[in-house]
């Protein structure tokens, strides 16, 4: 069995702040939350929904899924996500509009 090697990251919204709206070209990402309150935005092809997030909630992002999250709570969000495969340069992410507008 071949194994593809994946991408691991870290990420942190200070508190009651917005991301921008991005999708990505190629990879797949899965999102673990592990403080704070927030929400995340995802979109792709006719299907769209805001899933509320916060620790131990873990969600799915598709290659070419528009998405975007921020945070409701008073301390930052944070969430640890995997990429398959490694993102592969600058270009593989791109913006794309979301529903909230970002503070960043």
């Amino acid at each position: 069995m071949q194994h593809q090697p994946g991408q691991l990251g870290a990420f942190t919204l200070p508190p009651h702040a917005v991301s921008k709206a991005m999708a990505h070209r190629t990879a797949e990402e899965v999102w673990y939350f592990a403080s704070g309150r927030g929400q995340m935005w995802r979109r792709l092809h006719d299907r769209e929904e805001v899933v509320d997030v916060e620790p131990g909630v873990a969600i799915s992002i598709p290659v070419g899924t528009h998405f975007q999250f921020r945070s409701v709570s008073h301390g930052p969000l944070t969430a640890v996500g995997t990429t398959m495969p490694p993102l592969p340069g600058e270009d593989e992410a791109f913006a794309v509009d979301g529903v909230w507008d970002p503070t960043g």
